[in-house]
């Protein structure tokens, strides 16, 4: 294929990577409904948010409440419940497959006055959390050797484009995604898609989900990318993305794992967004590069981390859907991403099975972000409205418990237990909280 036929695919970037021929998974193919597989996953999530000092005045309590219905304790409850089901692929040459979801929310506690900010119930027009939402999709998708082309509602996960799962229900995208595996050590995929689907949504009619711009939103997201293993210890990914009349984003990122010896290792993740505006450039100038370096130490059940993180520009470093930021900073309640911003953090892991308790680890961090200035920000772009100041900082401080059963009829079952605690000055947006989530989750599955 030419140089002009790849560009003129750009809205369809998947067109331009090979469709390998070579012996693959599809020649492994036993039938659509004997590689069939299903999971059913209870969840219920209870997040409460204490605000402090009367955070810019409880402008984000609920937004879509007066001021004075408002409340300084954010808080929701509710139960999730997610179905999905995984088709095999039909025998022959080129295989055929369809996965499919359903998803309900029901509310089990919260109200006008306190729900909107923790994002796990859908809300109705006048702000209030509604009983019950639900949603459902699904994909076709076709096999040839170890390419899969699919279709339709699903979920991506890549660091420039990808579907969140940390709230009650998971977010979904809908478009066109291929991945394909020319190599044991090499996987390419791709993706064309023209709306993704909140976490707490109940419609799929909304357009795309951006974290931080408040302008008018591109029709498309496409992307293009490749995750290589094949050094010993090393992973790399390399990304390219295009956020329609908006911005190009490329992505690197690299681990790599050291052994010491029986006991002890070394650990290294690097990940860099370099971002600019393309197109209308409807979010406004655009010129960021933001990185981040987490090393850890690795000693039988203890890990200790420690991590810097750098935004260069006048904008905050900003991302089509809520999972699409490998950022190590990015944490419970901050994404420690302003403009100009730098970051360090200090993490502490601790897995119990080393004292033979196994599936508990408890886990502690630690971050500071300061030199935070948006002054120089487009004041007619999608960034005007956060209001950075000159001289932003603030920290938070994050502590988590968990247990997976290992075994019995709970075998999978997790509880979690988090408290965080968000504090910064005038200059920085997010907000002063208090921060206490707990979850359990029971998952089943089986195949037909």
């Amino acid at each position: 294929m030419n140089r002009q036929s790849c560009r003129w695919l750009w809205a369809l970037p998947v067109a331009c990577l090979p469709l390998v021929t070579a012996a693959g998974a599809q020649e492994q193919a036993t039938g659509f409904v004997e590689d069939a597989s299903w999971t059913l996953l209870n969840r219920t999530v209870h997040d409460r948010r204490d605000y402090r000092h009367g955070s810019l005045n409880g402008a984000a309590r609920n937004a879509t409440k007066p001021h004075g219905e408002r409340n300084d304790r954010a808080e929701e409850w509710g139960y999730g419940l997610m179905g999905s089901y995984t088709s095999g692929f039909t025998q022959g040459t080129v295989g055929f497959g369809l996965d499919a979801h359903a998803y309900l929310g029901v509310k089990l506690d919260s109200g006008g006055g306190r729900a909107g900010k923790a994002r796990l119930l859908a809300m109705d027009n006048e702000g209030h959390p509604q009983d019950e939402y639900a949603r459902a999709g699904a994909a076709a998708k076709l096999r040839l050797s170890s390419t899969v082309l699919k279709y339709g509602e699903q979920r991506v996960k890549t660091p420039v484009f990808g579907s969140s799962d940390s709230r009650l229900l998971p977010e979904t995208a809908t478009g066109l995604s291929m991945t394909s595996q020319p190599w044991s050590n090499l996987t390419l995929s791709g993706g064309h898609f023209t709306e993704s689907t909140d976490r707490n949504a109940s419609s799929h009619d909304r357009g795309f989900v951006v974290n931080y711009s408040n302008a008018r939103q591109g029709d498309s997201f496409d992307f293009l990318g490749a995750n290589h293993d094949g050094a010993t210890g090393l992973k790399l990914a390399l990304y390219s993305a295009r956020y329609d009349e908006t911005w190009r984003q490329h992505y690197l990122g690299a681990v790599y794992a050291w052994p010491l010896d029986d006991e002890q290792a070394l650990s290294f993740n690097v990940n860099v967004y370099r971002t600019q505006d393309t197109g209308e450039a409807r979010s406004g100038d655009i010129d960021n590069a933001t990185w981040s370096l987490m090393s850890t130490y690795h000693r039988g059940a203890h890990r200790i981390s420690l991590g810097y993180q750098k935004v260069d520009g006048g904008t905050p470093f900003d991302y089509v859907t809520r999972g699409a930021i490998y950022l190590t900073n990015a944490v419970a309640l901050s994404d420690f991403n302003g403009p100009n911003e730098a970051s360090w953090q200090l993490r502490y892991d601790l897995a119990m099975s080393g004292y033979g308790i196994e599936g508990l680890s408890f886990s502690a961090a630690y971050i500071r972000g300061h030199g935070i200035d948006g002054s120089h920000a487009d004041p007619n772009g999608g960034y005007a409205y956060l209001g950075y100041g000159r001289n932003g900082r603030h920290w938070e401080r994050d502590l988590e418990a968990r247990y997976v059963v290992q075994s019995g009829a709970a075998q999978g079952m997790t509880f979690s237990a988090r408290y965080a605690v968000h504090r910064g000055n005038i200059d920085q947006t997010e907000l002063d909280a208090d921060q206490i989530r707990l979850a359990v989750e029971y998952p089943l599955q089986g195949r037909f």
